[in-house]
């Protein structure tokens, strides 16, 4: 598929200033850094803040800034019909997982973080505050996830699988149940491809088992490059250096090949542009895929205080 450089104009606008949508399903609390309506653009998962003071407007599949049709289709994701299900032990399947996109099914597996004290948060994590409104449950188990990927697959067609977790004081910093949770979910839906998300654990043998026991992807986060950046937007998580970060990547490259080891890096909490460019390259060429995310806090994050 060609995209245009209008048509990447466009896109970037979108995700800076959003869109005038209604999107049945949506991000509104957890780790991450991004407060989004989930949309399929011309085809392609996209998330998208739901702004309603946005210059663009969704009306009839199609974006619309004023009275210009952008040649953009878009299509909010319906909500799944495995939402409405409950499981075997009577949790609903919605605090278990949830769509992300259209056919992405997410989990947060251990739903604390022992960097969640507030002086050692990062400012843009509300990781807890789902737990803390009933969202959710605080540990998801091997059975629970299994049987939520499997009605899934099943009744809205999902086709892949993140997994991520808070860190823990283990030698592993919580990635170790994570291998329990994807042997489960491949022996209910053998082939489903499980990207796992972790910090940099001491114990690096904790990747090789996580790929021997079928995950496909995963995913180390820095969110930046920067040490300034990092000690005021993540004072817990800057403790760990960025030579552990390093060596861990190069374990996950070996282990699970490039570009199928990535990292999320945050664009909006004062990096310099340029380095973080270069910084990006630098992954690039180290095997590492950069994701390249605009921050967004969401409510109950620090940064939106």
């Amino acid at each position: 598929m060609t995209i245009s450089p209008s048509d990447v104009a466009t896109r970037v606008d979108l995700a800076l200033h959003g869109v005038r949508v209604d999107a049945p399903v949506a991000r509104r609390k957890g780790a991450g850094p991004s407060d989004d309506g989930h949309v399929v653009i011309d085809g392609r998962n996209a998330t998208l803040p739901m702004n309603p003071e946005s210059p663009y407007a969704v009306r009839e599949g199609r974006v619309f800034k004023g009275g210009l049709d952008l040649g953009l289709s878009v299509e909010p994701v319906r909500r799944p019909r495995f939402y409405d299900l409950v499981t075997a032990d009577g949790v609903p399947y919605d605090k278990i997982a949830l769509l992300h996109g259209r056919d992405v099914l997410a989990t947060t597996v251990v739903q604390t973080c022992i960097r969640y004290v507030e002086p050692d948060r990062c400012r843009f994590c509300s990781i807890e505050e789902s737990l803390k409104a009933g969202a959710t449950i605080a540990a998801k188990t091997p059975a629970q996830l299994a049987e939520v990927a499997e009605a899934a697959v099943r009744l809205d067609g999902v086709r892949q699988m993140v997994m991520t977790t808070g860190t823990t004081h283990a030698p592993d910093r919580g990635a170790r149940p994570l291998v329990r949770c994807v042997r489960a979910v491949l022996e209910k839906v053998p082939g489903l491809p499980i990207q796992v998300q972790i910090e940099p654990p001491r114990d690096l043998s904790v990747i090789r088992e996580l790929h021997e026991a079928g995950a496909t992807a995963i995913g180390i986060h820095v969110e930046s490059l920067d040490d300034d950046v990092r000690r005021r937007w993540m004072p817990g998580k800057s403790t760990v250096p960025m030579c552990e970060y390093e060596i861990a990547w190069d374990e996950a490259v070996r282990v699970f090949g490039r570009n199928r080891v990535s990292t999320y890096l945050l664009v909006g909490m004062g990096e310099d542009p340029d380095e973080l460019v270069a910084g990006a390259g630098r992954l690039i060429d180290r095997g590492v895929y950069p994701f390249v995310v605009p921050m967004r806090p969401m409510v109950g994050t620090l940064a939106h205080r």
